[in-house]
């Protein structure tokens, strides 16, 4: 994909998608590994460690969260800092 210009890989678990069962961490280190564009983990964050583990473990650039949020689990203010303190780079 990089070859045809894409800027960015949105890398999504259809399978865990809504689960909260942490992201695909096996397949989105393989592709963060493989290419040099950014992959944005995106499917299964259930808990703010399955954030950390996307950044740590699977390689990724940026993590999509989404039903932590709807559900009123997390703030985005919780998760960036539980980030910060584990030494993961966040926007201020």
């Amino acid at each position: 994909m990089e070859r045809y210009g894409a800027g960015e890989i949105l890398l999504t678990s259809m399978d865990r998608d809504g689960t909260k069962k942490g992201y695909d961490l096996e397949i989105l280190s393989l592709i963060s590994e493989t290419i040099t564009i950014p992959v944005i983990a995106s499917g299964g964050a259930g808990n703010l460690k399955h954030i950390a583990d996307a950044f740590v473990l699977g390689k990724a650039d940026a993590a999509l969260c989404a039903s932590i949020f709807h559900f009123g689990e997390y703030t985005i203010s919780e998760v960036k800092n539980f980030l910060s303190k584990h030494d993961i780079l966040v926007r201020k």
